[in-house]
C-alpha cells in the first residue's frame, strides 16, 4: 500500500534531520585547527566528488543494463576497460571518472596510500582534463580549485594531512543519501544548502555575503513566475552559490525551466561553489551557464538575453565605477536612465542591468537595501524613470534580522515590462516571520500571505496598498513602503469622558479613606493621653 503525503513528508523531514545532524558531526569532528568558513571547503569538495562519482557510476549501470548487460558495473572495471565510453559519457555528462578514481574505490583504498593527497590531486586534475577540449569544458574548469589536498590547513605534516583527509573521506561516505531512485540528489543538494547555512551563519559577513537564506530565495522564485508553469531561462546577475537560481528547480521542476539556468558571480570561490551546486543539484552542464566577472562592467550574457525570470539578491551599496567611466553612461543598460548609480552606491545600477535584461513578458525580483527607496541625488532620477515608465510592479517590505551578517530589514522591487495598471503595489510585510535560532524565518504561511497579496494586487488594511503612479511622483518619487501602508495602531484608545470620571471617583474615595484614617488616629491619640 502506498505511503501516505503525510508519512512520506514525516519520512524526508526524519531523513533530511539525520543528514543534517551527521554533516554537523563532521564538520565538529574534523574541523580542528582548520577556520570553519574554510573547512567548509573541504567537505563541500569531497561531498562533490562523492556525488559526480555516483552519478556517473549510475548512469553508466543504467545505460548497460538497458542494453541487456545485467550484471554490470562500472566500479568493478579495470581502467583500461572503461576507456571504450569516454568519449560518449563526456559528451553526455561533461566528464568522465575512470573505475580507479571514483569516490568509493579512493576511498577504499585511503587508509594504505602513504600519498592520499598526491592521488587526490591526481584524481581531481585527470576529471578536469577529461573535458578539455568538450563543450563542457568551461563548466568544469578550476571546480576542485578551492580543495587544496596539500595545504598547511590540513595539518603540518603529509601524514597529519593524510590522516585528516582519509576522515573526511570516510564521513562524507559514511552520510546516508539514499539511493537515486529514492531523491538522492535532493538529499546531496540539502547538504549543500545545510553546509551553507551552518557556516554563513557561524561565520558573519564573510559567509553570509555567499548566501541568500532559502524561505528568501523560495519566495522570489515563487513572485517572479506566479501564475506559470514554466519559463524559458532565468538569471541571476549576482548569483553567488546559486541558491537562488536552483529554487526555480524546485518550485518549477528542473525539466521546466527550458533553456537553462544562467548566473555571473564576481568572487571566484564562490562562483565555484555556484557551479559545484548546479551538479548537486543534477543541474546537467549544458542546462547552465555560470560566468565569471563583474557583471556590471563586463556582462557575460549579452548573447543569452533577455530573460523570462530574473532573481538576485547584488551586493548592499558596493562601489562601482559609474560616471568615473565615460563610456557606461552609453551602455545601453544604463543609458535610458539618463544618469547613472552613485559611484558608493551600484545598488541600482544592478537594478538598471535587470530590467534592460528581463524580457517582455517576464519578472524580475531583486533584494535591495532599503536606502534606494528614498534616497535622493542620481538615485531620486533613476527611480523617476522607473515609475514614469511604469516598469515598477510592487515593493515589498521584508521583516528585519532575515539575512546571515546583517540585520537590517531588506525590501523586494519587483519589476515588469508590460503591466495591465499604471500603478505599484506596496506590501508592509516587516510583521511576516517567525523566529528560528538565531534569526528570524519566512515561514510557508508567511510566504503564501505576501504572494497572494502580491498576485491579487487589492489594498488590504495595514498590509497592502496599491498606489497610481501619479501619486508617487507627487513624493517626490519616494518609494518606501511606509509612505503609503499605514502601520496598524496598537496603542489602546481611551476613552477621556471615561477615565476623567473614573480618576474623579478615585479622588473621592481616596478623600473619604483619609477622614476615616484622621478619626481613626484622633481616637487612638485621644485614648493615649
Amino acid at each position: 500500500m502506498a505511503e501516505s503525503s503525510d508519512t512520506l513528508d514525516t519520512k524526508k523531514e526524519q531523513e533530511r534531520a539525520n543528514l543534517h545532524s551527521t554533516i554537523w558531526k563532521i564538520a565538529n569532528d574534523l574541523r580542528g585547527s582548520v577556520d570553519g568558513w574554510d573547512f567548509k571547503q573541504y567537505v563541500l569538495g569531497i561531498l562533490f566528488y562523492r556525488f559526480i562519482s555516483e552519478n556517473l557510476t549510475n548512469y553508466i549501470n543504467a545505460e548497460e543494463k538497458r542494453t541487456g548487460a545485467a550484471d554490470f558495473e562500472y566500479a568493478n572495471l579495470s581502467d583500461d576497460a572503461a576507456e571504450f565510453g569516454r568519449v560518449d559519457t563526456v559528451q553526455e555528462k561533461g566528464f568522465y571518472i575512470l573505475p580507479s578514481e571514483l569516490f568509493q574505490n579512493i576511498r577504499k583504498r585511503a587508509k594504505e596510500e602513504d600519498n592520499l593527497n598526491e592521488v587526490l590531486s591526481g584524481v581531481f586534475r585527470n576529471i578536469e582534463n577529461s573535458a578539455k577540449g568538450a563543450d563542457s569544458e568551461d563548466d568544469i574548469k578550476g571546480l576542485f580549485d578551492d580543495l587544496d589536498v596539500n595545504s598547511n590547513k590540513l595539518g603540518q605534516s603529509v601524514a597529519k594531512r593524510n590522516e585528516r583527509l582519509v576522515k573526511l573521506l570516510d564521513a562524507v561516505g559514511s552520510l546516508e543519501v539514499g539511493k537515486y531512485e529514492d531523491n538522492t540528489i535532493d538529499a546531496f543538494g540539502d547538504a549543500y544548502e545545510y553546509l551553507m547555512t551552518m557556516y554563513a551563519s557561524s561565520a558573519g559577513k564573510s559567509g553570509g555575503e555567499f548566501f541568500t537564506p532559502q524561505e528568501v530565495s523560495e519566495l522570489l522564485a515563487r513572485i517572479t513566475v506566479a501564475g506559470k508553469t514554466e519559463v524559458n531561462k532565468v538569471y541571476d546577475p549576482a548569483c553567488g552559490s546559486g541558491s537562488l537560481l536552483l529554487k526555480f528547480a524546485k518550485v518549477l521542476g528542473k525539466e521546466n525551466v527550458r533553456q537553462g539556468f544562467f548566473g555571473q558571480e564576481i568572487n571566484l570561490t564562490t562562483y565555484n561553489l555556484c557551479r559545484i551546486n548546479m551538479f548537486l543539484h543534477d543541474i546537467n552542464y549544458e542546462k547552465f551557464d555560470i560566468a565569471h566577472g563583474d557583471t556590471l562592467t563586463d556582462p557575460a550574457h549579452w548573447d543569452d538575453e533577455p530573460f523570462d525570470a530574473i532573481v538576485s539578491n547584488p551586493p548592499y551599496s558596493i562601489k562601482w565605477e559609474g560616471d568615473a567611466n565615460p563610456i557606461l553612461i552609453n551602455d545601453p543598460r544604463f543609458s535610458p536612465a539618463g544618469v547613472l548609480a552613485p559611484k558608493s552606491k551600484a545598488d541600482l545600477a544592478f537594478t538598471m542591468h535587470i530590467l534592460n535584461w528581463l524580457s517582455t513578458s517576464g519578472t524580475a525580483a531583486i533584494v535591495e537595501f532599503p536606502g534606494v527607496l528614498y534616497r535622493g541625488g542620481a538615485e531620486a532620477k533613476i527611480r523617476k524613470y522607473l515609475v514614469d515608465n511604469n516598469f515598477v510592479d510592487a515593493v515589498i517590505q521584508l521583516p528585519p534580522d532575515l539575512f546571515f551578517g546583517t540585520s537590517i530589514s531588506t525590501c523586494l522591487v519587483i519589476l515588469k515590462k508590460s503591466k495591465k495598471d499604471n500603478a505599484t503595489l506596496f506590501v508592509d510585510a516587516s510583521a511576516q516571520f517567525v523566529r528560528g535560532g538565531n534569526k528570524n524565518k519566512l515561514s510557508g504561511t508567511n510566504q503564501d500571505k505576501i504572494l497572494g497579496a502580491f498576485t491579487g494586487r487589492e489594498d488590504i488594511e495595514y498590509f497592502a496598498r496599491l498606489v497610481p503612479n501619479d501619486e508617487i511622483s507627487q513624493n517626490d518619487y519616494n518609494m518606501a513602503v511606509s509612505s503609503y501602508v499605514e502601520q496598524q495602531d496598537f496603542t489602546e484608545k481611551v476613552d477621556i469622558t471615561k477615565l476623567n470620571t473614573e480618576i474623579s471617583q478615585i479622588v473621592s474615595k481616596q478623600s473619604q479613606l483619609r477622614t476615616q484614617i484622621d478619626a481613626i488616629v484622633k481616637d487612638i491619640e485621644g485614648s493615649e493621653k
